[in-house]
Formats: structure tokens, sequence, C-alpha cells
């Protein structure tokens, strides 16, 4: 999964100005800074969101083109079974990653419709807001804190994990 977080360069260069030193971003992006009595996702918050989505999809694009390419240069018919296994091992073990990420995407895809149709950052189950901060930890989220927890601990009575 992609990372969401990164620390800024905190050293005074063009990337930092007018950033805090150390300060968090997402995607490249800054987080949102929420004015005062500000209506829970209005238009500049849906841009915000917008614009996280579409810069983590388009990371996870980038790493689905680098993974066919090292995987052209890499493919090798090796002539011990073990180097062939290793190597099959590997590119299995990548593959279900870009799976993940494929599934991602889509999420993320339908996670860009709800914010067009202004369904974006209300909670699925009980329609209060998810919150500005839960959705920058994760922009896809569809439930609040609560109902996430209720879903989890219902999970695990039924699957006794």
């Amino acid at each position: 999964m992609a990372t969401v977080y990164a620390k800024v360069n905190t050293k005074n260069t063009s990337k930092s100005k007018g950033k805090a030193p150390g300060s968090v971003t997402l995607h490249g992006l800054s987080p949102y800074v929420e004015k005062k009595n500000e209506e829970f996702m209005n238009q500049n918050q849906r841009e915000h969101f917008k614009l996280i989505l579409k810069a983590w999809r388009h990371e996870l694009m980038e790493e689905v083109d680098r993974t066919v390419t090292h995987m052209k240069d890499e493919a090798a018919n090796f002539p011990d079974p073990a180097d062939r296994a290793t190597q099959e091992e590997e590119f299995s073990l990548e593959l279900r990653t870009r799976d993940r990420e494929r599934k991602l995407i889509k999420k993320i895809d339908k996670t860009l419709i709800r914010v067009e149709e202004d369904d974006y950052g209300f909670c699925d189950q009980c329609g209060i807001d998810i919150g500005i901060r839960r959705l920058e930890a994760r922009p896809t989220a569809d439930l609040c804190v609560d109902c996430k927890t209720l879903d989890e601990i219902k999970e695990k009575q039924l699957t006794g994990h």
C-alpha cells in the first residue's frame, strides 16, 4: 500500500518555503487548514481531497509501470532451478502487491465519483462527518471512526479472531 504521509524537506529550499519545518504532506500536498465555522466538505475541501486522491492514484499507476518494466528487464531463464524459483517467488510477491494496488485504484476511482457527486466525507452507516484528519489519513474512508470500530468488533466476533 502506498504511504500517505511523508516528511517535508526541512532545509530552506524553494520546495519548503511557506511550509513549517518538518510539516507533513499528503502525496506532496499540505494538509488542509480548516477555517473557523467552515462548512464541512465545502468546495475547497472537496477540491483538496480530489487532488490527494488523484495524486495517490498517479503514484500507484507509476508503481504499476515500474513493475512491468522491472519484470521485463529482470526476466531471465536461469539454468539453476533455485535461481529460477527465487525469481518466480519475487515476481509472485510483486504481482500480489500490484493486485492489491489495482483494487485500491478502483476504490480511489469510486471515491473520486463520490467527491464529484457531493457524497464524500460522510459516514455510510450513520451519516455524520467522517472528519478532515481521518480522510487525510485514509482518503477512501467511507465510515466514521465509531462505525469502523463497531464493524471491526463485529468481524472479530464472527470470525473468532
